[in-house]
C-alpha cells in the first residue's frame, strides 16, 4: 500500500488532499498544529491513517516529529507540505511578517529537508510543496508572503536539481495556486476562485503525472505569464 504524509492536513487544500489520497488507497499520515481537527478528519477517511501534532514554527521539534511519523508509518512514498500562513499586512506589522517567515520559510525548509533526505535514503520518492502564484513577483500588501512563496518555489527547484544531478528517482513538484476558497483567502475582490476540493483534484492529477510545476487552477498559467512579462513600472501600480 502506498504511503503519503500531508503536513498541513487539518483544513483547506491539505484536508481535501488527504481525503482524495485515502480514497485512492494510500495510507495517510496527517500532520498539523490542530490535533482535534486531525482526529475529525481521521474519522472521515476511507483507509488507515496516522496523526501527528506538528507546528512548523518550531523547526527543530517539527523535524524530529516528521521523522517520528515516517518511522511510525514504516516509510513514506509521497510527502506534501501544504502548511503555510499569510496575511494582508498594509501596516507592515513585524509580528505578522515574522510569523510568515518562520512558517513559510524556516518551517517549510525544515520539513522539506527531512522529506528529501528520507527519499535519498530509500532511493525514491515524491516531494510536493504548496507555493503560490504570489511567488512570481513581490507584493506590497503582503511582502513577506510573496517573498516566502518565492523561497518555497526556489528551494523546491534546488532539491529537484540535486535529485537530477544524483540520478535519483525523486520527483519534486511545485504547486502554485491562485485564489482558493480557504481561510487564507483575504483578498477583497478575488477572481477565478477555486473550491478546495477542485484545487485538490487538480493537484492530485499533477502529482500523478509527477509534474515539476502546476498552476491551480490551470487558467492561472495566464496570470503567471502576465506577471512574468509585465514591466516593473506597470506592476507596481496594480
Amino acid at each position: 500500500m502506498k504511503k503519503a504524509i500531508i503536513i498541513g492536513a487539518s483544513s483547506g487544500i491539505g484536508r481535501e488532499l488527504a481525503l482524495i489520497l485515502s480514497e485512492e488507497g494510500y495510507t495517510v499520515g496527517l500532520a498539523a498544529r490542530r490535533l482535534h481537527l486531525l482526529e475529525e478528519l481521521k474519522n472521515s477517511l476511507s483507509g488507515p491513517s496516522f496523526n501527528k501534532e506538528i507546528d512548523l514554527c518550531d523547526p527543530t521539534s517539527s523535524m524530529n516529529l516528521i521523522e517520528e511519523l515516517i518511522a511510525e508509518m514504516g516509510g513514506a512514498d509521497l510527502i506534501i507540505i501544504a502548511a503555510g500562513v499569510g496575511s494582508i499586512n498594509p501596516d507592515l506589522d513585524w509580528a505578522a511578517e515574522r510569523e510568515t517567515i518562520d512558517t513559510n520559510v524556516t518551517g517549510f525548509a525544515a520539513a522539506a529537508n527531512v522529506a528529501f533526505l528520507h527519499f535519498t535514503r530509500i532511493g525514491r520518492g515524491h516531494l510536493v510543496g504548496i507555493s503560490s502564484i504570489a511567488a512570481i513577483r513581490g507584493g506590497r500588501q503582503a511582502p513577506a508572503y510573496n517573498a516566502s512563496k518565492a523561497f518555497v518555489s526556489n528551494y523546491l527547484e534546488g532539491l529537484r536539481n540535486r535529485a537530477v544531478k544524483a540520478g535519483a528517482p525523486i520527483a519534486v513538484t511545485d504547486i502554485q495556486p491562485g485564489f482558493v476558497d480557504t481561510k487564507m483567502l483575504k483578498v477583497k475582490r478575488p477572481f477565478w476562485v477555486s473550491s478546495p476540493r477542485e484545487a485538490a483534484r487538480q493537484i492530485h492529477r499533477a502529482i500523478e503525472r509527477k509534474a515539476r510545476r502546476a498552476y491551480i487552477t490551470k487558467r492561472w498559467v495566464l496570470v503567471a505569464w502576465l506577471f512574468k512579462i509585465l514591466p516593473a513600472s506597470l506592476y507596481a501600480r496594480l
